[in-house]
């Protein structure tokens, strides 16, 4: 169990934010396999703040999901309280900051894992949103701009101050991007130092790995990011793991099952066209290490609709189900 703020989770695994991936569609079917909190995409204040219509559609929620964490990027503190306000207001449980992501055009505005270099800036952002949000608040970020950074603790400290209520750290530099391998021992470092749950991120692409992160740093939480693309049975897994129970993989018609639920999802947000477009690409990850996968991926080209996604399908996952039998 873990509790964040004045909100009590069902268990310690969290859905991390990731941009293009967790969308209400994705949300979904991660809830139903197990997480305790699923996030949205990262979601521009400013975007929020003047109203666009494609920003404000990340905010589309649904009561089966529940609860669910909103992520916020930007660099002007009132433009984020104005945002954590709306986000709020539209059904969020949980405010998330980013103060991690390394990507050019959000570091650029001072945003993401730039304000890393910036810590009053951190200081007035964490601080005014905190006024601003009734339900808990979390920040999310890196390890440091540069690897081995000495301000590690220190910014952790100063998030801690603001009135966070959660800190959650990939263990990986923002000039690391997503090479190299994340420091597990700076999350340890870091749940020593603070008081409030610290969340740890990064590496965890098996289920007995995110057993091994909590024992290893005592992290309250664990975050899975990568690691549940294409696989989100991955939180079932763990929880599995932790019961003592030998965890398993889905069979052929569960995956199916899953996939058709995914797919159905999205064509009702997207449309059928566009949410068979989508679909090609996750379907490269659903498959991924299952018997002749390439040949499906060959396959896969061919999906423009319901039908040529249920007839792709068929053929694929019944000749798995044949060769398990």
């Amino acid at each position: 169990m873990l509790r964040i703020g004045s909100l009590q989770l069902e268990n310690w695994l969290i859905m991390a934010p990731l941009a293009g991936i967790t969308n209400l569609p994705f949300r979904m079917m991660v809830k139903k396999m197990g997480a305790g909190l699923v996030t949205t995409e990262m979601i521009s204040a400013k975007g929020l703040v003047l109203k666009k219509k494609k920003t404000l559609a990340y905010l589309l929620s649904d009561i089966a999901e529940k609860p669910l964490s909103v992520q916020i990027f930007g660099s002007e503190p009132e433009s984020m309280a104005d945002a954590a306000r709306i986000a709020i207001d539209s059904g969020a449980d949980v405010i998330d900051i980013n103060m991690g992501c390394p990507v050019k055009k959000v570091v650029k505005t001072g945003a993401g894992a730039a304000l890393l270099r910036a810590p009053e800036r951190i200081r007035a952002i964490i601080s005014t949103v905190r006024k601003a949000c009734p339900v808990p608040l979390t920040v999310k970020t890196r390890s440091g701009w540069h690897s081995n950074s000495p301000d590690t603790l220190y910014i952790a400290r100063l998030i801690e101050d603001c009135g966070a209520d959660a800190l959650v750290l990939h263990a990986r530099s923002a000039s690391q991007g997503y090479s190299g391998e994340a420091d597990w021992e700076l999350i340890r470092k870091v749940k020593d130092a603070i008081c409030i749950p610290v969340i740890g991120n990064g590496d965890v692409f098996e289920p007995s790995l995110a057993l091994k992160m909590r024992g290893q740093t005592g992290c309250d939480g664990v975050m899975i990011g990568r690691g549940a693309i294409g696989n989100p049975w991955i939180f079932k897994q763990i929880l599995a793991l932790e019961a003592g129970l030998p965890h398993q993989n889905p069979t052929p018609a569960e995956r199916k099952a899953l996939i058709m639920e995914h797919f159905r999802h999205l064509s009702r947000l997207k449309g059928e066209r566009a949410a068979a477009r989508i679909m090609r690409g996750l379907l490269i990850r659903y498959s991924k290490g299952l018997p002749h996968s390439s040949g499906f991926r060959g396959d896969i080209t061919g999906i423009k609709d319901f039908d040529s996604l249920v007839s792709t399908m068929e053929s694929f996952f019944n000749n798995l189900g044949e060769m398990e039998s």
